[in-house]
């Protein structure tokens, strides 16, 4: 399934994760401060820039070393995969849509690790309905005067830029009056809320954007008005892929800690995994979890294909939200009361997991685009 060249990158990256990531996963885990020595690690390999072109100073990897990368990352500690949103959200709608100076500002900016980006859809009123957003950018001569908030963004207490959607045309129905604009944290009017206290992923922060008449220059408007909404879309498309993938981490990084800790574990005399039950409960688990890296590495062979991927990516990352939050249950029950505990890692897995059904598009969601897809609508 992977090439030899694939196979060196999964082997670089599973070495950097078990030996810088894991062993400071649990501390993250606690500050909820990602370290900048090991951010700085992460750029240095280049894993965080991995399908960025050449020509904007990224590696000019395809999708499955990306996805190689943010599996191995994401078994030993899942807020690491955040590290890599230039690979996904913040990079993706800039190297689909972006101009080649918009390019060369902000997409070189964080595959040389010197920008942080975000991605900015949701709001309190408007979640799954990307129509109900009231961020609103109104033309004035070279400027757009943006006023609005985004809520649960990825990256935004710390984010150098983000992409932010906002209707330029309020009387257009539905989703056809949005439109994409960089937006720069250093702008007046730009401000944040409070960094959020999460059940998980307490190493990636997550916070409100407000903006309160944010003079955006119109260089900054990304492919064209009414665009946003496509924009949207196909960077979701591809985001996707990156969480479904940070399911399929989750879910073999539980996986390993139940078979470390059964073969480990004695009861009755004997280690539990003799017990029959506990086989079949491997047994289970560790087919899921092949089933759920088969959907996750063809959508993502698809899209290095140049072929429609955007049923494929909805259906691994649909089937992975489930698959990561089923295993890490069962890699608990099979800890008992060890799993309930913070000093074994599956306790932070199964909080971190529960969030992989909901961001970027909730398991529901996923079944209509799913559908859509079946019933050719």
């Amino acid at each position: 399934m992977f090439s030899k060249k694939h196979e060196m990158i999964r082997k670089l990256a599973r070495e950097f994760a078990e030996n810088e990531i894991a062993p400071m996963a649990a501390q993250i885990d606690e500050t909820g401060e990602y370290p900048e020595e090991l951010r700085r690690k992460i750029i240095d390999c280049g894993f965080h820039a991995i399908v960025i072109p050449k020509e904007y100073g990224g590696c000019g990897g395809d999708t499955v070393s990306a996805t190689i990368v943010t599996e191995e990352f994401t078994k030993v500690d899942a807020s690491a995969s955040t590290q890599l949103m230039p690979n996904s959200l913040s990079g993706g709608s800039l190297m689909m849509f972006g101009n080649e100076a918009q390019k060369q500002k902000y997409l070189r900016g964080m595959a040389e690790g010197k920008l942080i980006g975000a991605f900015a859809i949701t709001e309190p009123g408007a979640g799954s309905d990307t129509a109900a957003i009231t961020t609103t950018a109104e033309k004035d001569g070279d400027y757009y005067i943006l006023n609005g908030r985004k809520c649960f963004i990825t990256n935004g207490p710390c984010c150098d830029f983000v992409t932010v959607f906002a209707k330029t045309d309020v009387n257009a129905r539905g989703v056809k009056g949005i439109s994409a604009f960089i937006v720069e944290s250093a702008w007046e009017g730009f401000s944040r809320g409070a960094v959020e206290n999460k059940m998980g992923m307490h190493g990636s922060p997550t916070c409100d954007l407000i903006f309160e008449n944010v003079r955006v220059p119109k260089e900054n408007l990304l492919a064209s008005e009414g665009q946003g909404f496509k924009i949207c879309m196909a960077t979701l498309d591809s985001g996707r892929i990156t969480v479904a993938t940070q399911g399929l981490g989750i879910a073999q990084g539980a996986l390993d800690e139940a078979v470390k800790y059964v073969k480990e574990r004695v009861q009755f005399g004997k280690p539990i995994s003799k017990l029959q039950n506990t086989q079949f409960e491997i047994a289970d688990m560790a087919t899921k979890v092949e089933c759920g890296r088969q959907l996750v590495y063809h959508a993502a062979e698809l899209k290095d294909a140049g072929k429609p991927y955007s049923k494929n990516a909805a259906m691994a990352k649909y089937y992975c939200g489930d698959l990561c939050n089923n295993i890490a249950y069962r890699s608990l029950q099979l800890h008992g009361g060890y799993g309930y505990m913070k000093d074994y890692p599956i306790e932070r897995m199964f909080r971190d997991a529960r969030l992989v059904a909901i961001y970027e598009g909730t398991s529901e969601i996923q079944r209509v685009v799913i559908a859509n897809h079946v019933l050719g609508k």
